[in-house]
């Protein structure tokens, strides 16, 4: 999943940045709402998460452009602000959770973990295709009950294939997964990856739609 991280605090955003990214989540991160409103535009964001004290806009104002320009974007709200108004209008707007500064990174995770859930990319934190295994929440893939050692990006790309198990994934859709903004992409790299991957998993179980892109395709669990 790709994250946009909204948050003007420098240490907060870069402490958030790395634990994200030890998560696999692949992490654009911008300061002003501004530059969220242009990434949202860009199509790339598939969850903002969005600090409300930003310096040129408030939070609240981004979230509900945010929301104009793309209905669906879920979006988990971060603020210090006290009181419970800003939370309700935040949830009118459209937000799906919301978590007061200061907390615990377990726990800003386990919400997000939520609303990947609650968006149709699994109904628990299990996935399973045929003998494979994903465990969102341990970050694992297992064939039975043997784990298989993935890279990071590796992991991503798996993840990306089996969430969407029956459904194509192109080069771009992976690649928009995998990497952040001024990240060097090879052009090679997905086909790399997936070339890697395909040692570790049973045979044919990533297949190449040719021209188009790859494939996990649903099975019986045997």
């Amino acid at each position: 999943m790709r994250i946009l991280l909204v948050e003007d605090d420098i240490p907060l955003a870069e402490g958030l940045k790395q634990s994200l990214h030890r998560e696999n989540y692949a992490v654009d991160w911008v300061e002003t709402g501004s530059y969220a409103l242009n990434a949202v535009r860009g199509g790339d964001v598939e969850l903002m998460i969005l600090d409300l004290g930003l310096p040129d806009m408030d939070g609240l104002d981004v979230l509900k452009k945010a929301k104009e320009y793309k209905a669906d974007l879920p979006v988990l709200v971060l603020t210090a602000r006290d009181g419970i108004d800003s939370k309700v209008m935040g949830l009118d707007l459209g937000a799906e959770d919301y978590l007061a500064k200061p907390f615990d990174i377990a726990e800003l995770l386990a919400r997000m973990r939520v609303i990947e859930r609650r968006l149709g990319t699994g109904k628990s934190s299990l996935i399973f295709v045929g003998d494979i295994r994903l465990d969102l929440k341990a970050n694992l893939i297992f064939d039975n009950n043997e784990e298989i050692n993935l890279s990071r990006k590796e992991y991503m790309i798996a993840k990306a294939l089996i969430e969407n198990a029956g459904r194509i994934q192109s080069k771009t859709q992976l690649e928009t997964k995998l990497y952040e903004w001024g990240e060097e992409i090879s052009s090679n790299a997905i086909e790399v990856h997936v070339h890697n991957i395909r040692k570790k998993f049973p045979k044919d179980f990533v297949q190449t739609v040719r021209g188009v892109g790859y494939i996990v395709r649903p099975t019986l669990k045997t």
